[in-house]
């Protein structure tokens, strides 16, 4: 995650407060002492911090500011990092200065296509993908406390329905995965996987009525060993073909 100088951001306060007229609008500063001017701190008439800019790169442009808006601490930033003139991610924080929620522009498109959410101990809680930058989401991911990935779901083909639906272990290897692959919104199709995170078995309703039909089986090296047909769809194999 790209945080930049907001830290930074906090020794200067101090020295704002200290040397600023009541009546200050902008206060420049040179914080790596190279003699150029680098941030410039926008001060209502009270003293208070309504936003600071930053030149990050040296190159004498703006390439975040930090909103503050008479707070203590940022509310918002709006960052560009790659550098373009373009502001590509935009964090938001909560009253306290805790991180809240940052918006990416992940292939700097000019379209952000990813949300990060955060809870009060700093831990992702939950990340939204738009994959095709069409501006609407079709990938979720669900994380623990602890920031560990739990589950994440996808809509793959775009058009507004789930059909990819993924569960992982504590060691952030898939368990089991599920697809839909004739666009009704319900599984067909599971793939279950070894603790190494290899494919284990797959599972096929291949008739569509809910119940499965058939089975395949592979070794930990990935090589199907095993398949296991229902043909009469009574829900139990009736034939099987060893490889």
């Amino acid at each position: 995650m790209l945080l930049f100088r907001i830290k930074l951001t906090l020794l200067f306060l101090y020295f704002i407060l200290e040397v600023s007229t009541a009546y200050s609008e902008v206060l420049q500063v040179d914080s790596n002492f190279d003699g150029k001017m680098d941030q410039w701190h926008h001060m209502s008439d009270n003293n208070k911090v309504i936003k600071i800019e930053y030149d990050n790169n040296g190159d004498s442009k703006i390439d975040q500011t930090d909103i503050y808006e008479k707070n203590k601490t940022p509310l918002r930033a709006k960052i560009d990092r790659n550098f373009d003139g373009n502001i590509d991610q935009v964090q938001y924080y909560r009253i306290d200065g805790s991180l809240e929620k940052i918006d990416k522009d992940t292939k700097f498109l000019g379209k952000f296509d990813r949300k990060e959410i955060f809870n009060l101990n700093g831990r992702i809680t939950s990340i939204e993908i738009d994959q095709n930058h069409d501006g609407k989401m079709d990938g979720w991911q669900t994380f623990d406390d602890q920031g560990k990935l739990l589950n994440s779901e996808y809509d793959t083909d775009h058009n507004g329905k789930k059909d990819r639906w993924e569960v992982f272990d504590s060691k952030k290897f898939p368990v089991v995965a599920k697809f839909d692959t004739n666009g009704d919104s319900k599984p067909d199709q599971f793939q279950h996987f070894y603790p190494s995170g290899k494919l284990k078995k797959v599972e096929f309703d291949t008739n569509l009525n809910g119940q499965i039909d058939r089975w395949e089986f592979y070794n930990e090296d990935e090589k199907l060993n095993r398949i296991e047909l229902d043909r009469n769809h009574d829900g139990k194999p009736d034939m099987i073909k060893q490889k």
